[in-house]
């Protein structure tokens, strides 16, 4: 019985053996393999064998295999590889938000050329010679009114005549005068007042004075309502607006 069981170990053993030196076998031909052109020959660090004897006198192999060069080259140029790749797509990235932008720019000239082109179709079609509206404050200018006390006063526009002339209900005593258009003025109110466009390019819009430029004779105001609702004009006439009565 004590042969037969040490022949059966000395079968397993050589059966170990045997598994292990296969498995040595396949781990040279994967250094061979990442090895350089030239001559095969291993670059980087070789397979170390440890042996180590247990309490039962069995041997326990642990194989070390390293890394070759080739394979440490190789990932180093797919880096090398991705790191171009990113650059590229960073430029090209740029190139598209540069052309984006002059696209834009260029998209924006071309509206701005558009809303001027239609601001000077709209002032041709909208400047008229006469300018009173309804609803509207006026200052008499007319001397010939200066005795009876009614020269640089304020009133309301009750109704147009044959467009160039009102009839005007001064503020101070509710007299009502017929006047020529020639002798009243626009009335401009203080800024956030409220003002009708009388001529020009928005004639009839009711606005909003934003601000005046005194040097240049201009307002600048935003109008409400209508289609042309939100839309702010720089430089308007005072001429051209006036004071609403409220």
């Amino acid at each position: 019985m004590k042969n037969k069981r040490i022949k059966a170990d000395a079968v397993d053993e050589e059966k170990q053996e045997k598994e292990i030196q296969k498995q040595i076998e396949r781990a040279e031909q994967m250094m061979m393999m990442g090895g350089n052109e030239k001559g095969g020959e291993e670059e980087g660090l070789k397979p170390g064998i440890l042996e180590k004897n247990d309490g039962d006198g069995e041997k326990k192999i642990k194989l070390s295999l390293g890394l070759s060069k080739k394979n440490v080259e190789s990932n180093e140029k797919r880096e090398s590889s991705r790191l171009v790749f990113d650059e590229g797509d960073s430029e090209t990235k740029n190139a598209k938000r540069k052309r984006e932008g002059e696209n834009s720019a260029k998209n924006a000239s071309v509206l701005d050329e558009l809303m001027r082109e239609e601001e000077k179709a709209k002032e041709r079609s909208n400047r008229k010679d006469y300018w009173l509206f309804e609803g509207i404050i006026v200052k008499v200018m007319s001397k010939a009114l200066a005795d009876k006390g009614y020269y640089k006063q304020k009133g309301v526009v009750r109704k147009v005549i044959d467009k160039y002339c009102g009839e005007i209900e001064m503020l101070e005593n509710k007299h009502v005068l017929r006047v020529d258009q020639e002798e009243l003025e626009t009335v401009i109110p203080q800024i956030g007042g409220l003002v009708k466009i009388v001529n020009g390019a928005y004639r009839g819009e009711h606005a909003r004075l934003l601000a005046i430029d005194t040097d240049k004779f201009c307002a600048k105001v935003q109008i409400e309502k209508g289609i042309y609702d939100g839309r702010v004009l720089k430089a308007v006439e005072y001429e051209d607006i006036c004071k609403l009565a409220q």
